[in-house]
This record gives C-alpha cells, sequence and structure tokens, in this order.
C-alpha cells in the first residue's frame, strides 16, 4: 500500500456548486424514504450562536496538521447527527434547546477501577490541546477541524484495563425527548461504536471536548466525543455517556445496519468503494476541486502499522 504523508495532498478535479446542493437534498429525500438506514453519521458543523463559550488553556499539539482550517461556519451547521435528524442543517436546527449539562460518563467493563466521571472533572483531567485534523466522512467529503481534547489513553490508564480488555464500546446517549432523532427507526439506538485496544491508546485518538478553542457546539457532539482521524466520521461517538472496555469485537451502529456496506474498521481507503460513494476522491467542504483520498487519510505513517498483515477487504 502506497504511504503518504499530510502535506502531499493536491487538489484536483471539479465538483459544481450545484452538484453540491443536489446531493443535500438527495440524501434528506433518501432518509425521508427510508433509505437513511444505510447512511452512516460522520460529523460537522453547528447552530447559531447558541452559549458559545470559550475554552482556556489549550496548547498547540505537534500532532496537528498545518492545513486550512475549515470555516467555524460550516463545521457547525453541516452534519450528520442521525440523533437530531438524517438532514446536514438537522442538527444545527435540533439540539439547540439540548442541555449537555449536567452529564456524566461511565468508564467501566474489564477494568479495575470503574468510575462515573462528571463532564467538569473530565475537563481538568488532563492539559487540553488543540489538534487540528482531517475529518473524512464516507460519503466523500471532508473537513479540516481544530478539535481540543486530550489522548484517551490518559483516561483508560485511569481505569487499569485487565487483560481481558481487547475492545472499547463507546455508546452515545439515547434520549428521544431531548434527541428527536431517536424518536424514529432510523438507526439501531443508542447509537455504538467501537475500537480495538491499540486503537484507543493510538495517540492521535482523543477525547475531544471542544473546537475552534470553544466548548463542543451540541451538534457536533456535546459535551464529549471521541475523535479517530484516521477513520470515517462515523467511528467518532458523539455525546458519550459509557466508555466500556469488553473482551469480544462490539456490535457497531452502522455495522448492524449494513454489514456489507460499513465494516467495524471503517478506516479511510481509497481502494475500497463504498456501494455508493467513491473512496478514491474527497470533496474538501468550501473547496471547489477533487482531492485525492489519501490511505488512513493521510496518517498512514502513524497508524499503518497497526494493520500489518491483515487483509483489509476483508477487514475493511
Amino acid at each position: 500500500m502506497l504511504i503518504r504523508k499530510v502535506r502531499d495532498v493536491i487538489p484536483s478535479e471539479i465538483t459544481g456548486h450545484e452538484l453540491y446542493l443536489n446531493r443535500r437534498e438527495f440524501i434528506k429525500t433518501t432518509a425521508a424514504v427510508g433509505a437513511a438506514l444505510l447512511i452512516p453519521a460522520c460529523d460537522s458543523a453547528p447552530p447559531a450562536d447558541s452559549g458559545r463559550m470559550k475554552l482556556s488553556g489549550s496548547r498547540k499539539s505537534e500532532l496537528s496538521t498545518n492545513e486550512k482550517l475549515t470555516p467555524y461556519k460550516d463545521v457547525a451547521t453541516y452534519n450528520n447527527f442521525y440523533e437530531f435528524g438524517t438532514g446536514k442543517s438537522d442538527p444545527a436546527q435540533h439540539s439547540r434547546n439540548f442541555q449537555p449539562r449536567p452529564w456524566t460518563l461511565t468508564v467501566d467493563g474489564e477494568v479495575s477501577k470503574p468510575k462515573t466521571y462528571d463532564v467538569d472533572e473530565l475537563l481538568k483531567l488532563e492539559p487540553l490541546e488543540e489538534r487540528i485534523y482531517r475529518m473524512r466522512c464516507i460519503e466523500a467529503w471532508s473537513m479540516v477541524i481544530p478539535w481540543v481534547g486530550y489522548s484517551l489513553s490518559e483516561l483508560i490508564k485511569r481505569a487499569e484495563p485487565n487483560s481481558r480488555a481487547k475492545f472499547v464500546e463507546f455508546t452515545t446517549l439515547h434520549d428521544p425527548r431531548r434527541m428527536p432523532g431517536q424518536r424514529g427507526p432510523v438507526l439501531h439506538w443508542p447509537y455504538t461504536e467501537g475500537l480495538r485496544m491499540d486503537e484507543a491508546m493510538h495517540p492521535l485518538t482523543i477525547l475531544c471536548v471542544g473546537l475552534y478553542g470553544e466548548v463542543l457546539p451540541n451538534q457536533n457532539g456535546a459535551p464529549l466525543r471521541v475523535v479517530i482521524p484516521w477513520k470515517y466520521g462515523i467511528k467518532s461517538g458523539k455525546s458519550l455517556v459509557r466508555i466500556r472496555f469488553v473482551e469480544k469485537q462490539p456490535l457497531t451502529t452502522w455495522n448492524r445496519a449494513g454489514p456489507h456496506e460499513y465494516g467495524f474498521y471503517s478506516n479511510v481507503n481509497p481502494a475500497i468503494d463504498h456501494p455508493r460513494w467513491d473512496q478514491t476522491k474527497e470533496r474538501r467542504i468550501g473547496e471547489f476541486f477533487k482531492r485525492p483520498t489519501l490511505p488512513f487519510n493521510g496518517y498512514a505513517e502513524q497508524v499503518a502499522q497497526l494493520y500489518a498483515g491483515m487483509d483489509l477487504r476483508k477487514y475493511f
């Protein structure tokens, strides 16, 4: 597999603005007739100014890309977060009254020190870093987002996983009263995702509490989410209420909805097309040209060794 660096990204080919708008409408319509069952949730942007709050004291990270940032207004208004609706603008519109506090996160399962954390305790657990990562959706669009958080490994080490802990399962809040998208059978609720232990412990994987130096907006997964930059956005569980360490590979929401379309690993791979989306190229939000998709979203140098010897067509 050809491994390329982040800085090698080259723009090419045009995607017209009209096509862009038509596609948004197509996805919304598709969801309405039920096909949404096979369209995943990745991530993207937010609402109006529904109480934006600064996060102080975050430091820059050497693990950041120096690519041009996607504007905040795009990161906050073009989202996949089906708990608030299947349209790209639904999360920003339908999460305006969502209250992400008080909030707790339970860390349990195969660990020596299970614990339930208050979100404000999590904010103080480790120094916050700004991690500027590329974010790639399986729908073949991408962004560059300045997340704020710290390595998930720091929280994992505190839990002291035992020898039976092979995987980590992430569970999103299930509360249809607060998340109107959960009132319909679009997906199996609650939303669950998972990682292998070595993926969860990798320095690039972060527990995220903000973006653009501010508290994480509701539509982006407030008050906390996980971010794994070399995987498609569907792997980054939002509005987390539980992190559980388990012995067997957990069943994830999108793998359950379409096992032939959404694999457990979901690593960004231009060599493996999705049935509906060509993965060889991607459209960076806000740009006019398409660009080649990079293996592992440009992070192959850091993570390809995690999958050495694996058949990535089988373990997609």
